[in-house]
């Protein structure tokens, strides 16, 4: 039974029960919304230690941080670290992304390290495969795809990404159009690819039911990729990523009727100003199912800060109803982040669902109320207490020392203390 047929049913489950008390709502407001398909919550019945979080309208936006080996840095350590670094520093997810190595060993022990929900992009492991066979990718047969969906199910992942809206007529429109960029999901890329040599149809699209069978039977949140998301500024908001997201809006409402959850994936790469139209127009499509963005990243032309161009999209895109970021980290465009991008990419995330947050949850203002009142007393205890990054705020007050109880910037000139000080003489 599916948290969202049971949310049907009237049932509160212990789940919702665990997620209403962190969110500070109530569990029948949270039933309601998941029986609606408005808010999914991530839980497989298999991952048994896993601390379930819900994503959607009557909860907090929440952040999730991708990680994972590439063919050419094989280094599962470094990837294990990572998922820690990144839920150390708030990210409320974890997608593991890998595409080099034993994929099935990493992806337990990525799961293994972590109490956090865990996603994944079954498709790589497919292609993976053929290419470890010295074979090329549009050679996957649709029992490949089907086997690496399954695997990912019962090993106990919490949702996973299907580029189900990537069809054949969709495939076809590429041909007529004048995209810059072209395909950048590299899910999406590898069953465009598969469509235009076979000839055939995305058996994620043709065998849907299969799909909602299977993620019904494991409680799979099913997020539904964005394979034709703009991977630049002038493509945003063209015919095809229009077409694939009304298609993804159908499929939600057969998900919804089989009683599976989903969530919808957008871009990508949007200029600031179309952000709040792309957010509604989603919403409108998908009749409120809970949208979950890559950035969006508001400019094309800073490469190794495309962490704060996506915090600028991200805080855009939630205030306007997205309620799922995906982090970028300095890294994107160039190559795979290290741990250090990892955090910067979480922080610049986390900071922009913060920022939305405190607009909606008097307990989430009262932090930064509670942080206004310590600076105001030149409080550096508290401060610290209060931040969302301590060790940042140790290394630099460490690096820029002072002895006059304000800070290095403006230590005996400091406006604050110059004030309390002859408040406390008058």
């Amino acid at each position: 039974m599916t948290q969202m047929k049971e949310a049907k049913r009237g049932v509160i489950t212990e789940e919702m029960k665990f997620i209403a008390e962190r969110e500070g709502i109530s569990a029948e407001k949270l039933r309601r919304s998941v029986a609606k398909g408005h808010t999914v919550i991530f839980r497989n019945v298999r991952h048994d230690w896993v601390k379930p979080v819900a994503v959607g309208n009557v909860v907090r936006v929440k952040v999730n941080a991708n990680i994972g080996t590439s063919r050419d840095i094989v280094d599962v350590d470094a990837e294990i670290e990572k998922a820690r670094v990144a839920v150390k520093y708030g990210a409320d997810t974890i997608m593991d992304l890998s595409t080099g190595g034993d994929l099935d060993s990493i992806r337990k022990e990525i799961m293994r390290a972590v109490d956090v929900p865990v996603g994944t992009v079954p498709i790589y492991q497919a292609a993976e495969e053929m290419l470890a066979k010295g074979k090329a990718i549009i050679e996957m047969s649709e029992d490949d795809m089907w086997k690496a969906v399954e695997k990912h199910f019962n090993d106990g992942v919490d949702y996973t990404t299907i580029h189900v809206g990537v069809t054949k007529e969709v495939v076809e429109k590429m041909k007529r159009t004048n995209r810059i960029v072209g395909m950048v999901s590299r899910g999406g890329t590898f069953l465009a690819a598969w469509i235009l040599h076979w000839g055939e149809e995305n058996p994620f699209y043709r065998d849907y039911d299969y799909l909602l069978e299977l993620a019904r039977e494991y409680d799979v949140v099913l997020s539904l990729g964005d394979g034709l998301r703009p991977g630049g500024l002038p493509d945003a908001g063209d015919e095809l990523q229009i077409a694939e997201l009304y298609t993804l809006g159908r499929l939600v409402k057969r998900a919804r009727e089989a009683g599976v959850q989903t969530m919808v994936e957008g871009p990508g790469h949007v200029p600031i100003d179309q952000i709040p139209a792309q957010v509604k127009l989603a919403k409108v499509a998908t009749d409120n199912a809970p949208f979950y963005v890559l950035g969006p990243l508001v400019t094309d032309i800073f490469p190794g800060y495309d962490h704060i161009a996506g915090a600028i999209g991200g805080a855009m895109a939630a205030l306007n109803g997205a309620d799922f970021l995906c982090y970028v980290t300095p890294a994107e465009h160039l190559g795979l982040p290290t741990v250090e991008h990892v955090r910067e990419g979480v922080i610049a995330a986390k900071l922009a669902a913060h920022a939305v947050n405190l607009t909606r949850f008097e307990a989430d203002f009262k932090k930064d109320y509670l942080m206004s009142v310590a600076r105001g007393r030149l409080d550096w205890a508290k401060q610290f207490e209060l931040s969302a990054d301590r060790d940042r705020f140790i290394e630099i007050r460490k690096e820029r020392p002072t002895k006059t109880g304000a800070c290095s910037m403006c230590g005996d000139l400091c406006a604050i203390k110059l004030i309390n000080d002859m408040l406390r003489k008058g």
